[in-house]
């Protein structure tokens, strides 16, 4: 639990470097955090949801979209900056500019140029963002 929100306690800190489980640890707490709201605004009825019945010349499609509501948006905001600045500290591990976050802008490449480099282990030793978070251990984790 300690590594899911060392991101948190870090709030802004863009400058270091990040290991893959500080990163991997947090996405795994987004997640199972807006599950956990999707659910809550599910039952409460503030999600949106649309359902939509098309017929079409191969027949008759139904479904239904949910989208969050306020409770998601609100959550989404709080850890939008964590979540930037875990996501340039791991690229700083692997010796590569925070700049590279901007590669986004291109949905489908980007995303997966992006989730290579968050797979790739960091640089072993010193590089120019900092020491190696794995020999250096995580002084965050020792005060608590």
């Amino acid at each position: 639990m300690e590594w899911m929100l060392l991101p948190l306690r870090r709030y802004a800190k863009f400058s270091g470097r990040s290991r893959p489980k500080e990163y991997w640890m947090f996405i795994l707490f987004l997640i199972l955090c807006f599950t956990a709201i999707a659910i809550i605004e599910g039952a409460l009825g503030i999600s949106t949801t649309e359902h939509w019945a098309q017929s079409g010349q191969w027949g008759f499609d139904t479904g239904y979209r949910t989208r969050g509501g306020p409770l998601t948006a609100l959550f989404g905001l709080a850890v939008l900056i964590p979540w930037i600045a875990v996501a340039v500290r791991r690229l700083h591990d692997s010796d590569r500019s925070g700049f590279w976050l901007l590669i986004l802008f291109f949905p489908i490449i980007g995303s997966l140029v992006l989730l290579v480099f968050f797979i790739m282990s960091g640089t072993r030793g010193p590089n120019r963002f900092g020491p190696d978070p794995v020999e250096a251990g995580e002084p965050e984790l020792a005060k608590g």
